[in-house]
């Protein structure tokens, strides 16, 4: 029997290859606002910050002065919208299918969202302490316009939260006509699952554009209340 050998750097350059298709996107640098677009640059608050970021002890629905913040790297830093009244973010790459990791924080009875693709929204709230019965489709890990969160996995304001997100993008034909709804495969927050396989039949209100596509940015929200998120992560699946 003949046996054909394969070098192993030959197997080496192709899991390689392979590690390096799975490998996370991060679209915050760190430093600044480089590889996103604000909606409205006039009213933005967005920054980035390395400062220990607090709730104002005198008004807990604010995040603490952020005046002075500076773009040292540190790890980790974070994509903060200081203030209400500003405007949403998207990154300026466009994604389909992913598997998205994120951390936030908000004060006490903020509101902001993450958008997949900038159409299908994850609802962000201070919903700590409501009972389950009493979720809405505007609590914390609800699917606007689509679900409720089943239980309420939020955490206190001021605290650090993580949502990790499994979604499929909505298909189309050659004709551009769609062929199967966007889905949420999974969605978990601080370690509860949430939701599993919800099909987004359409887009969430208040996208980004207000039209479906293969692919489209991730948005944060940004024009409702103050908001910070970090260790961004988006793996392409």
């Amino acid at each position: 029997m003949f046996r054909i050998a394969v070098p192993v750097l030959a197997l080496a350059l192709v899991c390689g290859a392979r590690a390096a298709d799975d490998k996370p996107v991060e679209p915050f640098n760190g430093k600044d606002l480089k590889g996103w677009k604000l909606k409205d640059e006039k009213k933005s608050k967005w920054k980035a910050t390395s400062l220990d970021l607090t709730l104002d002890a005198k008004n807990p629905g604010q995040f603490a002065d952020l005046t002075g913040a500076t773009n040292t790297v540190l790890v980790p830093a974070m994509l903060v919208n200081a203030k209400s009244g500003g405007c949403d973010i998207s990154t300026e790459e466009k994604f389909g299918d992913i598997h998205l990791e994120v951390e936030f924080m908000v004060p006490k009875g903020s509101n902001s969202g993450i958008y997949v693709m900038g159409e299908y929204e994850v609802q962000i709230l201070d919903s700590f302490g409501k009972p389950d019965d009493k979720l809405t489709q505007g609590d914390l890990g609800a699917l606007y316009s689509a679900a409720k969160p089943p239980k309420n996995a939020s955490k206190k304001p001021g605290e650090w939260q993580k949502f990790v997100i499994d979604f499929q993008a909505p298909k189309f034909d050659a004709a551009g006509k769609k062929t199967a709804n966007a889905k949420f495969v999974k969605v978990v927050l601080n370690d509860v699952v949430l939701h599993e396989n919800v099909e987004m039949k359409q887009h969430t209100p208040g996208g980004l554009t207000g039209k479906e596509a293969a692919t489209g940015p991730l948005m944060f929200q940004g024009d409702h209340g103050p908001v910070a998120f970090r260790n961004i992560k988006i793996t392409k699946k």
